[in-house]
């Protein structure tokens, strides 16, 4: 009995907005994929910062077969609790209280936050529930250049427990949200990153802000709430962004390295779940050549199998 090898395939990439985003067409990433098909993906998250693929049919070790071929993975979370036996799944359900609506990027608050994300849609509502990505690429060089050249010497500091950990479930009874937010300030991480990182794979300089940006160092709160505040106007102007709508079975894909995203919550009590994995990322290095900084909390089991 001979092996069988996957045969190249020529995918479709159809760009979505000007600045951002793409559908991926031709590709199911349930089976196995030639190294070559896994190299356009590649390049169209590069060059797109967000891919988009319909129709994808995904149990957990499907979509973690297919994560891998990225990279190494990361675990769920570096504070939440995934389903038994599978390590490397978030579950983002809004009926255990998870709601990202807020502009972030993900797990900025360790030192190696992830690469790329891969989000599973598998409960959609009927009306709602769409996702918005913003390029941080194109916003850093849509800076003036001032503004550019300060932003390339600032240091943030990102925390787990501030902003939306902090601010969104402050007024929350509702006991299963509680205990979300309790779990995920249960080990307070802080990291120091450069407010520019270049890009490890295209060169490219990207804004590192986002909703667990804090404080800028060496600045008082007030003047941090304001550097970040204008910022992060630039990120998430409407010109950098793409906005999908959803249906059960999609993928997205992201390049966490160069890009911010928002989940809409306008679908009340209606149910939205999605199930997500994350493939390790670097250490982030300034435009200066000078790496992020942990200041709190130890995250190395968190890209264990990466390190």
């Amino acid at each position: 009995m001979t092996d069988t090898i996957a045969s190249p395939v020529q995918i479709g990439v159809r760009r979505l907005a000007g600045n951002i985003g793409a559908e991926i067409t031709g590709v199911d990433t349930g089976t196995e994929l030639s190294d070559d098909t896994i190299a356009q993906i590649r390049q169209a998250l590069l060059d797109h910062k967000v891919v988009f693929l319909r129709g994808q049919n995904l149990d957990y070790q499907r979509q973690v077969a297919f994560a891998e071929r990225l990279g190494p993975l990361t675990l769920g979370h570096p504070t939440l609790s995934s389903p038994p036996d599978q390590p490397f799944l978030e579950e983002i359900d809004s009926r255990k209280g998870t709601r990202a609506n807020h502009w972030h990027t993900d797990v900025t608050f360790v030192d190696r936050p992830p690469a790329f994300t891969l989000l599973h849609a598998v409960v959609i509502p009927p009306v709602g529930g769409d996702t918005l990505w913003a390029n941080t690429a194109t916003a850093y060089q849509s800076l003036p250049a001032e503004l550019r050249d300060l932003a390339d010497r600032l240091r943030i500091v990102h925390t787990n427990d501030y902003d939306y950990a902090a601010v969104a479930y402050r007024e929350e009874r509702d006991d299963v949200i509680r205990a979300m937010r309790q779990q995920f300030v249960s080990t307070v991480y802080e990291t120091e990153h450069p407010a520019v990182r270049v890009h490890p794979e295209t060169e490219e300089r990207s804004l590192v802000l986002g909703g667990f940006a804090r404080t800028v160092a060496g600045f008082s709160p007030q003047a941090s709430r304001d550097l970040i505040r204008i910022l992060q106007e630039y990120a998430t102007r409407p010109e950098h962004t793409v906005r999908w709508q959803w249906r059960v079975d999609d993928l997205a894909i992201w390049d966490n390295r160069a890009t911010q995203h928002y989940a809409i919550f306008d679908y009340g009590q209606e149910h939205r779940r999605g199930e997500r994995v994350t493939v390790a990322g670097p250490v982030p290095v300034g435009v200066d050549g000078r790496p992020s900084v942990a200041l709190k909390g130890e995250a190395s089991a968190y890209y264990r199998d990466a390190a």
